[in-house]
């Protein structure tokens, strides 16, 4: 009888513990890793002192309407947070160049995110730098292509999956940055995630 209430017992913790884990805390959202975005970078410990966003990778909320509105030009890629700054220089906090992903114009590639919370979603939005853009200075709206390559709606549904799937631009050669945007159906938000690409 000890025996079965030890084991109920077990199971009830085991059961509550699995659920907290699934709820997710209100600051718990997600982040791009294929191709590994520059804050998935700083949280898997490749690229070191980059502060906040070590621990909370999944944090890289602003407002949303990128790009008429959103966060300001040199700080999209923290999404305007301060303490996540590390993420809109054009260098990794030790002075080197952030590592790249190697991908081929014109061919398909699946996009995957990392979710802690799901939430529901207007779209995911994929953009990409212009060619001649200046990277050795913080992302602005001016180096980006003004139309994203892929737009994947949800219509206020939360995301059913990690990935998507869409086609690479053509013509680009060298190193690029792809901006991936989440947009929040219900609140005023979107994430944003900076991801560095060699064409």
């Amino acid at each position: 009888m000890r025996r079965k209430k030890t084991y109920a017992a077990l199971l009830g913790l085991t059961t509550t513990g699995a659920l907290v884990l699934s709820t997710g805390g209100a600051s718990s959202h997600g982040y791009t890793d294929l191709p590994i975005s520059r804050q998935k970078l700083c949280a898997n410990g490749t690229v070191t002192g980059c502060g906040a966003i070590q621990y909370e990778p999944q944090s890289v909320e602003g407002p949303k309407g990128f790009p008429a509105a959103g966060p300001a030009d040199g700080r999209i890629c923290s999404a305007g947070h301060t303490n996540f700054a590390a993420l809109d220089s054009p260098k990794t906090p030790s002075g080197g160049a952030w590592p790249t992903t190697q991908v081929t114009g014109g061919q398909s590639y699946t996009f995957r995110w990392q979710f802690t919370a799901r939430h529901s979603t207007t779209d995911f939005k994929y953009f990409i730098t212009k060619n001649g853009w200046n990277d050795s200075q913080p992302l602005t709206r001016a180096a980006l292509e003004t139309t994203p390559f892929l737009t994947v709606p949800y219509s206020g549904q939360p995301p059913a999956t990690l990935s998507h799937t869409g086609t690479l631009p053509s013509g680009k050669t060298g190193h690029h940055v792809i901006l991936a945007v989440w947009t929040i159906a219900d609140t005023a938000n979107a994430f944003y995630a900076c991801s560095d690409v060699r064409f």
